[in-house]
Order: C-alpha cells, then sequence, then structure tokens
C-alpha cells in the first residue's frame, strides 16, 4: 500500500470502517441491533459496490483507447453489473423473501469477484491500483460475508 498516495489510502481504508462498525453490531452488540446491522451493512455494500462500477466507467472513459468499443467495450459493461447485481440482491426484500443473509452473501461474493475486473485494468488504471483495490475489496467483501454469517 506504500505505492498509493496518502489521500486515496486514507480514504478507502476509512470507507471500511461502517461496514466494520455493522459487523461489530452483529456480534457484539444486543440482538435488537441484528436486523438494522444487516440491513445498513447491505446498504453500504450495495453503495459502493456501485460506486467501484462508477470507478471502472471513469477509468474507461479516462483511457487513451476510450473511443476503441471492441478495446475497452468490456470495461464499460463491467462498469454497470455492480449496480445491476446490488439491485437482483436487493430484490428478496423487496418481494418479502430471505432477507438480508442470501444478499448480503451475494454482494460479498460481487465485491471479492470485482477483484477481476481490477486486474485486467492494467495498464489503463493508475500504477498503484491494484495495491489498493485488494484490501479494500477483500475488507468489504469479507465483512460483508461476515455480516451474512452474524
Amino acid at each position: 500500500m506504500r505505492s498509493v498516495p496518502a489521500l486515496p489510502r486514507a480514504l478507502g481504508l476509512a470507507g471500511l470502517l461502517p461496514q466494520f462498525a455493522c459487523v461489530a453490531a452483529l456480534y457484539l452488540g444486543p440482538e435488537e441491533w441484528r436486523y438494522a446491522a444487516q440491513a445498513i451493512a447491505f446498504g453500504y455494500a450495495a453503495l459502493i459496490f456501485s460506486f467501484l462500477g462508477g470507478l471502472w466507467w471513469g477509468i474507461a472513459a479516462m483511457a487513451p483507447a476510450a473511443q476503441n468499443r471492441r478495446t475497452l467495450g468490456w470495461v464499460w459493461v463491467a462498469a454497470v453489473m455492480p449496480s445491476l447485481i446490488a439491485l437482483v440482491a436487493y430484490l428478496p426484500w423487496v418481494f418479502g423473501e430471505t432477507w438480508p443473509e442470501p444478499s448480503l452473501v451475494m454482494l460479498g461474493g460481487g465485491i471479492l469477484m470485482s477483484l477481476a475486473v481490477d486486474a485486467k485494468l492494467r495498464g489503463i488504471a493508475p500504477a498503484w491500483w491494484m495495491a489498493l483495490r485488494v484490501p479494500l475489496s477483500l475488507g468489504l467483501g469479507l465483512a460483508t460475508v461476515a455480516a451474512a454469517l452474524a
């Protein structure tokens, strides 16, 4: 992480704190906090996952080959997937199905798998991108799954 500029490193790591607080509340707090902590964990993971898609969109837009659909078309598609996955993960709640545990697992898995997209951005993302993305995706993805398993 030393190669990551100080501000994105500090803000990125601080961005893990809300999810870690939800997990702490689930494992250490009273039972009456459970539903709220899981709902907040779901909402936060969905927001951050969608934000990550926005980052991919921005990277694609700034790439020199941005006009070449054949070269970067996959990035544009990948960039909208986190928001769509978050929406699909939300639907069980809307329709009265089991929620939030399966939805948290779906989001956590998606966040963990996002590292594959991040790795493919090598060469168009900043050189320090993976040094930041690995701990953030692992931290948020595993914390989201931990919220489901609490």
